[in-house]
């Protein structure tokens, strides 16, 4: 029979509920009974002791809040009882004695991918284009107009096609209550056209709202993004729009490119519109030259890659009261499988790590690498009170509601993504990946511009774990949903890869999930797989304002 409740750590003073319990339950755990004095929602915690107030609460064997006033055994902590709180963070001794788990299974094994100049290896084939600045945009959707169709790359305009079903029905004279009767049908949507480059996955559009105003140091950001962007191994060649007065110059971008690739070789095409004249000199000759550069980039084909040539995202969104206790910890697992086959992978999100510091400086490989993570963390953390918030402030109505109800409860379930092998380096927004295993990334805790990130610093594929829904995606890296629970994965099968609700029914341990999501991972990384973000055309793309975000 499934469990109940489940104590997380073993210095941990709440109980995690894994089911609906109603007042005056009484639970077993460990040899002990506790006798619920409220309901407790599945996913909350209540206490296993009586507490006074400003007593420390416990999870996952860290400090993760101090109770507001006394509260009874066998009650729920809840935003009422209980405030944000972290431990002391001090240097100490190092945690250099990690032991790496098993990886004979994937040890020869290999993912089909597209070998790059110089060395890198991308999961994908795309061309890009990128507007220097938000006036661009404009001229960026006059490209995809001109292009994506007559190309083959367009996908189905399913939702266009049940319109047309509609208006047919109204011109033919049925009445309003039959067009009401009328179902959505996915299997009578036609398919998208073959496309003329086959070993292109196709063009990646990204607009945004920047690169004129704001602050010189925004420009120099976006620039470095950009640059990741086109530098990445997933990108086979780069058209850029500049209006040319802007802030973020084409010029920068070149020096952030030559940053990251000094030997860049890839196509590359800078178009200035106040230098060329009208739109249509410059929509003309872009439209030719970027067809021009998709006949070079399908002479590139898939070959097979050693998995330490794998760059993984780890991403959370829409996190519950489950996601740090199946997950999390399960692509956590997965982390340091990757790590161990001398893969990379990027652990960001730093509003989010809120609370671990001091596990994750104790994780450091030298004390030059945690000194730069706790600079980082000291200097975000004092940019979001000078405008007015604070890490404290990042959990979100959607997760208070599932029971992560602090910012240290949220952290500590969100950095198991982080497994448990050494942070090997530490980097600031946008700077690239330059070592195998963990690197922490600074970046908001906001979905998108967290994952924006990672791929600009050369993630090019990303594991997202969810516990209420989010169909966020990325222009040109997959990225992998996982559920933390299985009524999740029923509920919205079309945004969900991957279910980890097994763990918290207990028919599955981590390590299993986690070996499971690094089979996955791989036929994604060969094309053998379409994630569902892909299947959806989730491309979101959001630069992040430095100082503004959390």
């Amino acid at each position: 029979m499934n469990a109940k409740v489940l104590k997380v750590h073993p210095a941990d003073n709440v109980i995690v509920a894994l089911t609906d319990l109603a007042q005056g339950d009484t639970v077993s755990l460990d040899g002990a009974s506790y006798t619920l004095k409220e309901p407790i929602a599945a996913k909350h915690k209540f206490t296993m002791n009586d507490m006074a107030q400003g007593d420390k609460i416990k999870m996952y064997g860290l400090v993760v809040g101090t109770a507001k006033n006394p509260i009874a055994k066998g009650m729920r902590i809840s935003v009422e009882n209980t405030t944000h709180a972290v431990g002391d963070l001090h240097a100490r001794e190092k945690k250099n004695n990690w032991v790496a788990p098993d990886v004979s299974k994937w040890k020869s094994k290999t993912f089909m991918g597209y070998h790059r100049s110089d060395g890198s290896v991308g999961t994908a084939n795309y061309w890009v284009v990128v507007p220097m600045v938000f006036c661009e945009n404009k001229n960026v959707d006059s490209l995809k107009e001109a292009l994506l169709e007559e190309l083959g790359f367009s996908s189905p305009k399913k939702y266009k096609q049940f319109t047309k079903r509609l208006i047919s029905m109204y011109q033919s004279g049925q009445s309003v209550s039959d067009i009401q009767e009328v179902a959505f049908d996915e299997t009578t949507i036609g398919v998208s056209n073959n496309p003329l480059f086959p070993n292109v996955d196709g063009i990646r559009f990204l607009t945004h709202s920047m690169g004129c105003g704001g602050t010189r140091q925004d420009a120099q950001a976006l620039c470095g993004l950009l640059a990741g962007y086109i530098t990445n191994p997933n990108v086979a060649g780069a058209t850029v729009l500049s209006l040319g007065c802007q802030n973020a110059q084409a010029s920068i971008l070149k020096e952030e490119i030559d940053k990251r690739s000094p030997k860049f070789n890839k196509p590359f095409q800078v178009f200035e519109q106040q230098k060329m004249g009208r739109e249509a000199d410059l929509i003309g000759e872009a439209v030719k030259q970027i067809f021009t550069g998709l006949i070079i980039a399908n002479q590139s084909h898939r070959e097979p890659a050693s998995l330490s040539k794998l760059c993984v995202g780890l991403e959370c969104g829409g996190s519950d009261g489950f996601s740090g206790i199946s997950a999390n910890p399960a692509i956590g697992y997965t982390s340091d499988l990757i790590s161990a086959l001398g893969g990379s992978v990027i652990l960001s999100e730093f509003p989010e790590l809120c609370g671990v510091e001091q596990e994750l400086c104790d994780r450091c490989v030298d004390e030059a690498t945690a000194n730069r993570f706790v600079d980082l963390m000291t200097r975000y953390n004092q940019r979001a009170h000078e405008a007015g918030s604070g890490f404290d402030m990042n959990p979100s109505p959607g997760n208070i509601k599932d029971g992560l109800i602090t910012d240290a409860i949220k952290s500590a379930g969100a950095a198991k993504k982080g497994g448990t092998s050494p942070v090997m380096d530490v980097l600031d927004y946008p700077e690239k990946v330059r070592k195998q295993g963990l690197t922490l990334l600074c970046t908001p805790g906001n979905d998108v511009e967290s994952t924006t990130g990672m791929v600009g610093s050369g993630a090019t594929i990303c594991l997202f774990t969810t516990g209420l829904g989010t169909p966020t995606g990325n222009p040109i890296a997959p990225v992998i949903k996982l559920s933390s629970n299985t009524k999740l994965y029923e509920k919205m099968p079309d945004i969900i890869d991957i279910n980890t609700g097994p763990i918290i029914e207990g028919s599955e341990t981590i390590e299993q999930a986690g070996g499971r999501i690094l089979d996955y991972l791989i036929k994604v990384a060969s094309g053998e797989e379409k994630c569902a973000a892909d299947r959806n055309g989730q491309e979101d793309f959001i630069p992040w304002k430095r100082g503004v975000s959390l």
